[in-house]
């Protein structure tokens, strides 16, 4: 019995051991990044009619395919193609046309989620996992409006439009709403996008020689990437506008085989993408009858709110101005011209009322058009010789004369300024004199001011000094009294001390003695020596201590 089990055990881990090796050796595969996976199975129900994408379940190609990571399919049920994802860059839309879906209503050809036919959604920059089987990706430009530019928004699609209206959505036609500049990821086959140029336009018409249209040129941006897409979109107006002077010049050459060789219009001169040529002269007779020329340049402003009803109403910014500009500036040109002589379009003042005059109807009748004038400028007039030579030398005859009499003016204005000049001179001579005179006068002034000043000032001086000595006296004498007057007290006080102290002892001999005892020198020592009769001792006894006390004090007061 145990080695039944331990049979069965080890048949078993065997089994799971070749599933194992099966499954990781041999149904095991990778899908990288940026890869998918296109599964067919070789197995299951067949497919209904018309279908192309099998479900789970249905043998043939699987709708789904696989991400990125590990996956496993046995190989002898499943067929494996790895194919890279849908990588659309920046600045492109995929526009999707599937294969697989319902069937589209009768007369639309843009389809919804889960209907066959050009998918109505674009899909913007990113990577995507389509079945290319089902789904057919065609990349393409995104759609960007440069500066100084709008976009006009054309539907292809649904009913069409009541004419002379702008289209609602859901309707084919021109729509109302524009695009500012920037960029936009539109479907191309829902919708057509025509740029324009907005703003200051000028028309130059060159007399003889033809006219032009000058427009806006590009303008450079920073980003690399919408520099091209930029590039791209005024290509594209550049070849719609090329097909427009292609057709235009077609109609005019069928229209000049039915005119005689003298009045067969000029072929145009086209010079550069920028500048439109149109097939036009400004030619007028004037009131007297003469041919006039004229060479001018208008100016004209597109605003934004009135560029879709211009393109709906003419079309692209050439049929503008073939269809309207144009044809109003040689009307007013003419009719304005033929009120005037052909001397005034020679002589400034005329020529000025003349460009003030047709600048202001054409002004008037542009703005009907919700066209905006801003100037007619005239630049060259071109007058027949016989009319204009006549007016020439009359011209010339008459600046002579001005200029003989400025000429005299000037000679006589020289004699009075050459007398102005004598004068002034002469005045300098004048001035120059009083100017000495004055300047001698002012110092003798000066210097006498100044003596008087001195003299006054050594007489204060003096008069100071005189104040100074007798203050000095008044001091001096004030000084003695003062001390005299204090010595004087002082000895009044100090013998009326005397006085007091001699009062005091009652005995002059007695006070004299006690001024003596006190003028002696403290360390004084006395020896008192005895004798006989007839000594020193009795002769000091017979003077007398008056006398000696009298001539003490005498010295003391010496």
């Amino acid at each position: 019995m145990t080695s039944l089990k331990s049979i069965i055990a080890a048949a078993i881990a065997l089994i799971l051991f070749i599933v194992f090796i099966w499954e990781w050796g041999f149904c095991r595969f990778y899908v990288y990044p940026d890869q998918m996976a296109v599964i067919t199975a070789k197995t299951g129900a067949a497919l209904k009619p018309g279908q192309i994408l099998a479900r789970e379940g249905q043998m043939g190609i699987q709708e789904q395919v696989l991400g990125e990571g590990r996956h496993f399919r046995n190989p002898y049920q499943y067929n494996i193609q790895i194919m890279p994802v849908i990588d659309i860059p920046p600045g492109k839309i995929g526009v999707v046309t599937a294969k697989v879906g319902a069937d589209l209503p009768q007369g639309e050809f843009l389809a919804n989620e889960g209907q066959k036919g050009i998918a109505r959604r674009v899909l913007g920059p990113g990577k995507y996992r389509l079945n290319p089987v089902g789904y057919e990706v065609k990349i393409e430009d995104a759609v960007v409006i440069p500066i100084g530019y709008v976009g006009l928004i054309t539907s292809l699609s649904g009913r069409q439009a009541p004419e002379g209206a702008f289209a609602k959505p859901g309707e084919k036609g021109v729509r109302e709403d524009i695009l500012q500049p920037g960029l936009y990821y539109v479907n191309p086959k829902e919708f057509q996008i025509n740029v324009l140029e907005i703003g200051l336009n000028q028309v130059s018409l060159l007399g003889r020689e033809g006219s032009a249209v000058i427009t806006k040129g590009q303008i450079a941006v920073q980003n690399v990437a919408m520099d091209a897409l930029q590039d791209n979109m005024l290509k594209q107006q550049k070849a719609k506008r090329r097909d427009y002077y292609e057709q235009a010049d077609m109609e005019m050459a069928q229209r000049a085989t039915a005119l005689p060789a003298a009045k067969k219009p000029v072929a145009p001169q086209r010079s550069g993408d920028s500048v439109h040529v149109l097939n036009e002269y400004v030619t007028f007779p004037s009131r007297d009858g003469f041919l006039i020329s004229l060479d001018m340049t208008v100016e004209f402003e597109l605003l934004p709110e009135n560029i879709a009803w211009l393109y709906r109403s003419y079309g692209d910014l050439p049929a503008v101005v073939d269809k309207i500009i144009m044809p109003q500036i040689l009307s007013i040109t003419r009719n304005k011209g033929s009120e005037y002589r052909a001397k005034d379009f020679i002589v400034g003042e005329g020529r000025e009322k003349f460009q003030t005059d047709m600048t202001e109807a054409l002004s008037k009748t542009m703005a009907e058009k919700k066209i905006i004038t801003h100037n007619a400028l005239i630049r060259h007039v071109d007058v027949p010789l016989q009319i204009l030579d006549p007016i020439q030398k009359a011209s010339i005859a008459t600046e002579q004369d001005l200029t003989n009499i400025e000429r005299q003016n000037t000679a006589r204005k020289q004699a009075d300024l050459n007398t102005g000049m004598s004068l002034i001179d002469q005045r300098r001579a004048q001035v120059a004199q009083e100017t000495q005179k004055l300047k001698a006068e002012i110092k003798a002034d000066q210097e006498k001011q100044v003596a008087e000043i001195a003299a006054g000032t050594i007489k204060q001086i003096a008069l100071i000094d005189k104040n100074t000595a007798e203050v000095r006296a008044d001091i001096t004498r004030t000084l003695g009294k003062a001390a005299a007057d204090s010595m004087k007290l002082v000895e009044n006080e100090r013998a009326r001390g005397a006085q007091m102290k001699t009062q005091a002892f009652g005995d002059p001999i007695a006070f004299s003695m006690w001024e003596f005892a006190g003028s002696l020198r403290p360390d004084l020592r006395i020896n008192i020596l005895h004798a006989g009769e007839g000594t020193l001792w009795t002769d000091l006894q017979k003077a007398t201590l008056g006398e000696l006390g009298g001539a003490t004090l005498m010295k003391q007061k010496k």
